[in-house]
């Protein structure tokens, strides 16, 4: 069930900012605030939830938290322009969150999620006082109020870090400029307060508005999540990645969760090893009270979001609802590019992949062409992207099934996933692997999400049956967790809080820039036979039949990505490149891209950025070095020297540079200590007694351009 329009205007009922400078909260009277009205009947409680809803669908959440703000990774990662970080989104993307204090959107952002929590607990805090708040209905919302003040912390956490702890609604005397609370103490109390309302919910193919509102199948998986979260790592403070257990006293109450599991067993979730029980706990939970299948086509979710429609006790467990016209950045920041004129409108898309995460995919997983877009759309024709310009792939608003308008941009009021079934599997496979090891269910688990993307595959049981059979070690096994959820949930924003809570931010963002770096290396003959780069980068070796740039030829008008064939998808080919233009065949640049190349020429001692050389009929040849107006002709007879020298640089591409430059200049050189958090908008510092940004690092973030790693320079004399 959507939201209406009418509920904008009804959300500010009970609503208190918590964005004042006042220490004291200061709120309506009671007279023109009245609880008792608002949670007497269920009417007045759903327009009171609806305005929880409806802060999804501002830009703070929609343009940002949800998919935007959520790189770069090895996984989703957007290039950052030139030059020093700005208060913009790009410094974000490239990890120098210092540059942020003054920027506007980290204001909005906060006090969207601050907004969004005390909205929800107003909402519990009304169903609790009210004579009908037992009612079945009135239970349900509650826990969706539980599961959105949940869902905020969780954004919050991963954004900010420590921040504070509202357990409660604000009422009149209450102090609400309250300092960092530690993000473990958060997903202690929220983790609780679902624990106890999760029963009390709804199943989403009998609450009204299904998967569209938050239902007992989230709830269950969002524990299970936080669980996850709260037994894995995070910054501290002092700037480095712990768990709770290395920092804390764990046994405290504020860090205690207590829940009953399906047998009737009372547990207790203190350490990180009883959080992946919980977690465990609550995956098998949704799984016997409410089991399901994937879809058969790994991409049905995400067509149905186009299609506006959606099904309930599905794959899809919650999903955003967003109003066309009235929020919804899903095919406008998010999805596959559509500029110039274009039917649907436009986009401003924001959400890429690495070229590295398109090439980490099997050849057969049917997962690598949605997750990953090598095409985008200009005034309705599809064209090839090269490498460094793969965009998130689920969503196409040139596929929409409403007519959006070619005037339209922002407001396409198709779906974002929350969570998928998948997510549930995945989880308890690495749950159950934590504890156990690869045992028979985690292996199951994981089988069934492969099995999906593999289906019909001619390499079905190598890349589904032999590999899960492999994973005989809790190292190994947990690795292919790490891979299998990269390639599930490619651009549904879910790595960059993943690899934190992993502590493997470090390691998969210097992974990539040198995968990227040896890739570049390949394309280069030059750099394959020079022994001390070799030396440096054997991997490169790895990398040779990795192709250097792809090879397509456009057919048929319907503006699809079918429209486009491509002559090779990922690998190198053998014939040349006249031959291939002869036929017909256009390229773009691949692995070339991962490769920058500076060449200059040295004639009589000076330097020149540019020489074209001609040979002549006569066997001699003619230079002509510089550009207008300072040329320098050269001519060389038949058989003489040039005296020319030419100079080239290889280095690591601007786009690698870039992408992660707040880690130690992009240079590989980074502490293992990623910069990630952002600090508090220094407006709501200015308001506040208690909060800081002192500590998390942000000091010591690089907040350079970024260092382009030197590989080699290969002269070549009488060039």
């Amino acid at each position: 069930m959507k939201l209406k329009n009418k509920y904008i205007a009804l959300a500010a009922v009970g609503v208190v900012a918590l964005t004042s400078c006042s220490d004291v909260l200061n709120v309506d009277a009671p007279s023109q605030n009245n609880a008792t009205m608002v949670y007497s009947s269920t009417e007045f409680a759903t327009d009171a939830i609806n305005g929880v809803y409806v802060l999804f669908g501002e830009d703070p959440y929609s343009s940002r938290m949800m998919g935007v703000w959520m790189q770069n990774t090895d996984v989703e990662a957007m290039g950052p322009n030139a030059g020093l970080p700005s208060a913009h989104r790009s410094s974000v993307w490239s990890l120098q969150g210092p540059a942020l204090e003054s920027f506007n959107d980290v204001y909005n952002v906060w006090n969207n999620n601050l907004q969004a929590i005390e909205r929800a607990n107003q909402v519990r805090a009304g169903i609790d006082g009210s004579p009908i708040g037992n009612s079945e209905e009135m239970q349900q919302i509650k826990g969706e109020a539980t599961c959105l003040k949940a869902f905020r912390y969780y954004l919050m956490c991963g954004i900010f870090g420590d921040v504070p702890y509202y357990d409660e609604a604000a009422k009149w005397g209450d102090l609400i400029d309250k300092p960092r609370t530690d993000r473990n103490v958060i997903y202690s109390r929220v983790l609780q307060q679902l624990v106890d309302i999760e029963p009390n919910m709804k199943f989403s193919d009998v609450n009204t508005g299904g998967i569209e509102r938050m239902n007992r199948d989230f709830a269950i998986g969002l524990i299970a999540r936080l669980a996850l979260f709260r037994a894995g790592y995070g910054k501290t403070v002092n700037n480095e990645m712990k768990r709770a257990d290395e920092y804390l006293d764990v046994t405290a109450d504020s860090l205690t969760v207590t829940y009953t599991d399906l047998n009737g067993n009372e547990k207790t979730a203190q350490t990180y090893t009883q959080y992946y029980q919980m977690a465990k706990d609550y995956c098998q939970k949704l799984i016997q009270l409410k089991p399901r299948a994937l879809y058969a086509n790994f991409d049905q979710s995400f067509v149905n979001e186009m299609n506006y429609t959606h099904d309930n006790n599905s794959e899809v467990l919650y999903e955003v609802a967003f109003v066309q016209n009235y929020g919804g950045d899903v095919g406008w920041s998010l999805g596959v590019p559509n500029t110039g004129s274009c039917a649907k409108g436009n986009t401003t898309a924001q959400v890429a992949v690495t070229p590295t995460y398109y090439m980490s995919f099997a050849d057969t997983d049917t997962r690598r062409d949605v997750c990953c877009a090598k095409y985008a759309h200009a005034n309705d024709t599809v064209a090839a992207a090269r490498a460094t310009a793969i965009y998130a792939g689920k969503w196409d608003r040139a596929l929409a099934a409403k007519d959006l308008g070619s005037g339209s941009s922002k407001g396409t009021g198709i779906n974002f996933p929350l969570m998928r079934y998948s997510d549930i599997l995945l989880m308890l496979a690495e749950a159950e692997n934590e504890l156990n090891g690869p045992s028979a269910l985690a292996k199951e688990a994981l089988t069934q999400v492969r099995a999906r993307a593999f289906a019909g595959a001619a390499d079905y049981d190598d890349q589904v049956t032999t590999y899960v059979s492999n994973l005989n070690s809790k190292e190994d096994f947990f690795n292919a967790i790490v891979d299998e959820r990269a390639w599930e949930f490619g651009g549904e924003g879910l790595r960059k809080f993943d690899l934190i809570r992993w502590n493997l931010y470090a390691k998969k963002i210097e992974e990539t820039l040198r995968t990227m770096i040896c890739w570049g290396i390949s394309t280069e003959e030059d750099l394959l036979n020079d022994a001390s780069v070799m030396a440096t980068y054997p991997e490169a070796a790895n990398y040779v039949n990795w192709a250097n740039k792809l090879w397509y030829a456009k057919s048929g008008t319907a503006n699809k990505k079918t429209d486009i064939k491509w002559y090779n998808q990922k690998f190198k080919i053998t014939e040349d490149d006249a031959s291939m233009t002869a036929d017909g065949w256009q390229s773009v640049n691949w692995g070339s891209d991962c490769i920058k190349k500076v060449t200059t020429y040295t004639y009589n001692g000076t330097d020149y950025t540019a020489c074209t050389k001609t040979s002549n009929a006569d066997g001699s040849t003619t230079y002509v070095l510089g550009v207008e107006p300072s040329q320098v002709t050269v001519q060389v007879a038949a058989g003489d020297k040039s005296g020319i020298t030419r100079h080239q640089k290889f280095q690591s591409s601007d786009y690698a540079t870039r992408l992660f430059r707040g880690y130690a200049g992009g240079a590989l050189k980074g502490s293992g200590i990623v910069p990630y958090l952002i600090p508090i908008n220094i407006t709501t510092l200015n308001a506040s007694s208690v909060l800081n940004n002192d500590g998390y690092g942000f000091s010591a973030t690089d907040m350079g351009e970024g260092v382009n790693i030197d590989i080699a320079t290969i002269d070549k004399e009488n060039y």
